[in-house]
């Protein structure tokens, strides 16, 4: 049974008033709240355990190492990985996402390659296939999609081609909500010979995610918005590539030998871990994905299905409210208008009825272009949102058009 008042009861912030009012926590899309559990285990660390990894031989620095190690099992089971050798603990998904650009992209990719994306992508996964590009000379493709937002299976396809070395998609989009087909998607790739990199930040916290079951080459996301602190993310490559790609960064931990003349390289993953380690905040991570595994991915993506219909339901009766991505089966994310009034003047309203959501292009400007809009308010759900957070929300709406 999916209790969500004892859900709510794990996050201390949601029970905090914002400007007096009940917090109405509406954007988990740009970074979740985090539970109690993680908290403790931070708190934890820094006060009773901390100690650097990998390179002590005595007991704090074997412990904690033993804790950092066994976050990267957590991940590797949270999304079902071959090896952990195939976990590589990065920044951020947007540190991932450079990752595979710079020593995969630089090795592999050529002048006569072709990299597709589709218009519904971040910055973090369109800015640094721009930057390559101009660097090697292939082209940077982009499908369109519906426009409702939802995908077009004759624009990927036709897309394709033998020139195809690279298709970066995002699993769910962070402005439209849509999911992508991925499984379908990543075949069709694989058919004419590209590699798949996913770009999994909303897709791994909203559905049920399996590696060797979507066949995908990369995946990428990031930890705070998988109720995890920041600073930490992760990149899932299949070992054979990882090992075949150039480290990225480079300094300590991440060599086999070195001399005044030369250095030789470890394998994956610690290839790509240059440096101390955000220690803490991985370990936070692998606290918290036992968190989400522990109500089960499969339940939350039930409560969120249930809770996202409800708002569905409750602003069409809302004057004036034009949703921005209208794909069936979409995700928790609800990015809109209101006619007369600027998305900027709405949130400053909702804020002051303890209404929190996002506003401007959510770091994906062409995207929000493309859709008809320079800026957008975003109302975004996740696993601790109920049907009391959207009566509040549509009660905040419907106050601000009594301004205007």
């Amino acid at each position: 049974m999916y209790d969500i008042e004892k859900i709510r009861r794990d996050f201390p912030l949601l029970h905090q008033k914002v400007n007096g009012k009940r917090n109405t926590f509406l954007d988990s899309a740009a970074s979740a709240q985090k539970p109690q559990v993680v908290i403790n285990k931070i708190v934890d660390i820094y006060s009773g355990k901390y100690a650097n990894v990998h390179r002590g031989s005595y007991y704090l620095s074997e412990e904690i190492t033993s804790e950092y190690e066994q976050s990267r099992r957590i991940v590797q089971k949270f999304i079902n990985a071959k090896s952990e050798k195939e976990i590589v603990f990065t920044r951020n998904a947007t540190e991932a996402i450079n990752l595979v650009a710079f020593t995969w992209g630089r090795k592999f990719l050529t002048k006569i390659d072709e990299v597709l994306i589709s218009e519904a992508e971040h910055h973090a996964n369109l800015v640094p296939w721009q930057i390559l590009r101009d660097e090697i000379g292939f082209e940077l493709k982009i499908f369109k999609i519906n426009d409702d937002g939802s995908f077009n299976c004759e624009e990927f396809c036709r897309h394709l081609s033998g020139k195809t070395k690279l298709v970066a998609i995002s699993g769910m989009s962070n402005v439209l909500g849509t999911i992508f087909p991925l499984k379908d998607m990543i075949k069709s790739a694989h058919d004419v010979g590209a590699k798949v990199l996913v770009d999994g930040c909303q897709y791994v916290v909203h559905e049920p995610t399996d590696v060797q079951d979507l066949d995908c080459d990369f995946l990428a996301f990031s930890g705070h918005k998988t109720y995890g602190p920041t600073g930490i993310g992760v990149l899932y490559g299949k070992y054979e590539l990882l090992n075949a790609m150039p480290p990225y960064q480079f300094g300590g931990d991440m060599v086999n030998v070195v001399t005044y003349q030369t250095t030789t390289f470890d394998e994956p993953p610690a290839r790509f871990e240059a440096g101390t380690p955000a220690i803490v905040q991985a370990i936070g991570l692998g606290t918290a994905l036992e968190y989400l595994m522990n109500l089960g991915m499969d339940n939350i993506k039930a409560h969120e299905e249930k809770i996202t219909s409800y708002m569905h339901q409750q602003i069409a009766d809302i004057k004036g409210f034009i949703e921005v991505g209208t794909a069936p089966n979409k995700g928790g994310v609800v990015s809109f208008a209101v006619e007369g009034i600027h998305p900027q003047d709405l949130s400053f309203i909702l804020d002051k009825e303890g209404v929190s959501v996002r506003v401007g292009h959510h770091c994906a400007a062409p995207l929000v272009r493309r859709m008809g809009h320079e800026s957008l308010a975003r109302a975004s759900l996740g696993l601790y949102n109920n049907f009391e957070d959207v009566d509040t929300f549509v009660a905040a709406v419907k106050k601000a058009k009594t301004f205007f």
